[in-house]
């Protein structure tokens, strides 16, 4: 199948995307191929941009958040048939590895191949110029058609819209779970949630969920400040200073029970505000990715091991995609989780690089590529 997808030729070079024709392979053994309504504008494939990610090969065609209808299935598919509505994971699970059958399918084994630029085969379904092409998390959502392991497709109800459902295969479960699972936020908490964009508005949205009293998001964007409170903040603040202020004024000067950190880039100066504002025995969740070749880290480590805080990482805010996509978008129905008021512009994918300049001035919480019916 000859389809527009668009390409990073260059990774770590901010070069940016290029459309032009690929070809993509039918489904082999456990995949599926799905025609896709839309794709979400990610920071993660910003970060294969700018070198973030180091990658360490190339081509790569980019995009991991997508939800479309199951169009062909490969041989050994079961539990999938054309014409199901489904989402796609970003990370896999098997369902029989340690990780998965433990209960911690974020960490599935086959997620460790997610940038290794093949299929879990070591073989490529996509092409260009005549050499096989990588895909982003296995996907490769950058394309209106997509051939990808059913490990990573979950089916969903057939009445959510797809192109809000394409939002809960990475930015919504990301945020919600680092609330609900990572922070184990608890009713009454104070939350300082720093950075609200497509992540960040979505741990908002769980700390609402659980039942935080004080909830504030932290963001210099006012764009982003004004959006916050229609998806559960209580209080926003511009930065760590004013939100400092905030917390000690709510808290008699105690510091928030849980401060969670999904910014676009995490740099090591980040962590010593965000753990000086939590209070002792609190939680500290760090979501967002930071430079892999970052190793300087600031923080009052005194202070933070004698006052019994705790830094929690989160990969995919520590969800199970094969439970929580389908809660996800069960509460959505109920009008218990906002994905309308997430996308704030769609664009065409000719207008890919638009779309990721607009993310990297601030001004969307999520974009969206929609992709012609």
């Amino acid at each position: 199948m000859k389809i527009p997808g668009a390409i990073l030729w260059e990774p770590g070079t901010r070069s940016g995307w290029s459309v032009e024709e690929i070809e993509l392979d039918p489904p082999k053994f456990r995949e599926a191929t799905v025609k896709l309504a839309a794709s979400g504008i990610c920071h993660s494939d910003d970060h294969l941009d700018t070198g973030d990610i180091p990658l360490g090969w190339a081509p790569i065609l980019g995009g991991h958040e997508g939800a479309g209808v199951v169009t062909e299935v490969g041989e050994g598919v079961t539990d999938l048939e054309v014409g199901d509505h489904v989402v796609l994971s970003f990370l896999p699970s098997c369902g029989h590895c340690r990780m998965c059958v433990s209960g911690r399918s974020n960490m599935c084994d086959l997620g460790a191949g997610v940038l290794a630029g093949r299929a879990p085969d070591g073989t490529h379904r996509i092409h260009a110029r005549g050499q096989g092409v990588g895909a982003m998390s296995y996907l490769g959502t950058f394309a209106p058609y997509v051939t990808v392991p059913v490990d990573a497709i979950v089916k969903i109800d057939k009445d959510i819209p797809l192109d809000k459902a394409a939002l809960i295969g990475c930015g919504v479960p990301t945020g919600w779970g680092s609330s609900v699972y990572a922070a184990e936020m608890q009713l009454g908490d104070t939350v300082v949630i720093f950075g609200v964009g497509g992540v960040g508005m979505n741990a908002v949205q769980g700390a609402r969920h659980r039942g935080a009293k004080n909830i504030i998001a932290v963001d210099p964007e006012p764009y982003k400040r004004e959006m916050a409170p229609k998806f559960g903040a209580t209080h926003t603040a511009a930065d760590a200073e004013e939100a400092a202020k905030l917390v000690a004024d709510m808290t008699n000067g105690q510091g928030a029970d849980r401060v969670i950190v999904t910014v676009g880039v995490a740099y090591g100066d980040i962590i010593e505000p965000a753990q000086a504002m939590t209070r002792r025995g609190g939680t500290l969740v760090l979501t967002s990715a930071a430079p892999v070749t970052q190793r300087d880290v600031k923080i009052d480590l005194f202070t933070f091991a004698m006052s019994g805080k705790r830094l929690q990482g989160t990969l995919y805010g520590t969800t199970n995609s094969r439970t929580d996509i389908p809660l996800l978008t069960d509460l959505y129905r109920r009008g218990q989780l906002n994905l309308d008021d997430l996308i704030t512009r769609t664009y065409d994918l000719e207008d890919i690089n638009t779309a990721f300049d607009d993310l990297r001035e601030g001004k969307n919480i999520r974009g969206v590529i929609i992709y012609p019916n």
